[in-house]
């Protein structure tokens, strides 16, 4: 029993010995990556293997490590933080100073574990400083193509391109960019302060302007306020005497009240008084209205019936002999027109006579003419002498009646000086015979196509004067 015993005891001991080993050997052997890291085996190549890493990447749960063999290193996943100052120079020459602070990790994916393995394994310290230069280059290229005044009213564009433009090296890196944040921008010149000043003094000119404003309306309010009590005042006042008026009144009525009954008493006496002389009068009045005006209107009435009567005879008079003057016009009218028809009519009539008279008288003048003007152009000599010797008392009268209006007549040489002076108007006719003949001498002969030539006027009117 007891070697029995002995053999179990040494067989439990060497199993938890065999067991404790076993343990501590996991325990070496077994490596756990946390969440926020990632382990990164070497030195034994993985079967099977084709993306070339060369080293295996665990995230987030065990696995086994051969002692000696492999070699297990930890890359932190955890966020880091890298302040960025960085001195640069706008578009406008203007230096600035960008302060900020971009928060950047290790990817989760396995390209980005790799590529920051390689570079960052054995460096993971230096993260920060390689982080800020590589922003710096980009914030000094990105600030140099802005003005003060971009930068100013559009952070978020700077953070934008700055992110975008580091975005690539990052990734080559395995890094992965969280946040940028441009916190603050020195200008060790003085210019975004100047820049502000005139915003400054806008701003403050309309606070000034918004203070006036209040202090004027604060006291437009004050006086209003003043002038509302004064007039309550002026109100209470004023009650308070209309209220005194109103004691002092009734106080005056009280004391009146004897004689004003008195003076009350004696108006009633004069009133009745007054009413009886009303009554008195009303009773005159409809006594005259029975004995004067109501005759009075009567023949007033009668004398207008009668007056109205008198102007509708006259009007009816008046209207009868209108019409009777208008017939008689009327008729007046009929016969003138009538009459005057007639007339026309006649005259009418007499003209057509006169006319047709006058034209007979002309063709017959114009027949006598031309017969004349015939015999004229055939026997010149004989026409004239037959004419001359039928007007000839005719021209002697009208060659006498130079004479005819002397009264008296001297003649110096007696019957001789009057048988000079006959002979003298004999003569003048005779001279107006030869003066006639000459005339007729100058007048062309008949022309051979049978033609006569016309008698001048003055012959024709010689031989034939027109009887006035």
């Amino acid at each position: 029993m007891g070697v029995l015993a002995s053999s179990v005891i040494v067989v439990v001991i060497a199993a938890v010995i065999a067991i404790a080993f076993l343990a501590a050997l996991f325990k070496s052997m077994w490596r756990v990556a946390e969440p926020n890291e990632a382990l990164i085996i070497s030195g034994m190549r993985q079967a099977g293997k084709t993306d070339g890493l060369g080293f295996k990447i665990i995230t987030g749960h065990g696995t086994f490590v051969i002692p000696g063999v492999q070699t297990v290193r930890r890359l932190s996943l955890d966020l880091r933080e890298a302040e960025l100052a960085t001195d640069c120079v706008t578009q406008q020459g203007i230096p600035v100073k960008i302060r900020g602070v971009v928060i950047y990790k290790v990817g989760d994916d396995y390209a980005s574990i790799a590529n920051a393995a390689r570079r960052f394994l054995d460096q993971q310290a230096q993260m920060d400083g390689r982080i800020q230069n590589v922003f710096a280059g980009h914030l000094r290229a990105i600030v140099g193509s802005l003005t003060v005044e971009d930068l100013i009213r559009d952070r978020d564009k700077l953070t934008s391109t700055a992110r975008d433009a580091a975005g690539t090296e990052m990734q080559k890196l395995g890094l992965v960019i969280d946040s940028l944040q441009i916190q603050e921008i020195d200008d060790p010149t003085g210019y975004i302060e100047n820049l502000a000043k005139p915003h400054t003094a806008e701003v403050q000119k309309q606070a000034r302007i918004a203070q006036a404003n209040a202090d004027r309306e604060a006291t437009q309010a004050e006086q209003d306020a003043a002038a509302q009590k004064a007039e309550a005042i002026r109100d209470s006042s004023i009650k308070q005497a209309g209220y005194q008026a109103e004691v002092d009144q009734a106080k005056a009525q009280a004391e009146q009240s004897g004689p004003l009954a008195s003076a009350k008493a004696q108006q009633q006496v004069i009133v009745e008084q007054t009413k009886m002389t009303d009554l008195e009068a009303d009773r005159k009045e409809k006594q005259l209205q029975v004995d004067v005006r109501k005759p009075a209107d009567a023949q007033a009435y009668a004398i207008k019936v009668k007056a109205e009567a008198d102007r509708d005879a006259a009007i009816a008079q008046a209207q009868a002999e209108a019409q009777r003057v208008q017939l008689e016009a009327d008729a007046r009218a009929a016969a003138t027109r009538v009459t005057g028809q007639a007339e026309a009519d006649a005259n009418k009539a007499r003209g057509l006579a006169e006319a047709e008279a006058t034209r007979a008288k002309g063709l017959a003048e114009a027949d006598a003419t031309k017969a004349r003007a015939d015999a004229l152009a055939q026997n010149q000599e004989a026409v004239i002498g037959l004419q001359l010797a039928e007007r000839w008392p005719q021209i002697v009268e009208q060659a006498s009646k130079a004479f005819a209006n002397i009264g008296n007549l001297t003649v110096l040489d007696g019957a001789e000086g009057m048988s000079k002076t006959l002979g003298e108007i004999i003569g003048a006719g005779a001279a107006g015979l030869g003066l006639l003949r000459s005339t007729i001498a100058g007048v062309k002969k008949p022309q051979t196509n049978g033609s006569t030539p016309a008698v001048p006027s003055a012959v024709d009117e010689l031989i034939n004067p027109k009887v006035q």
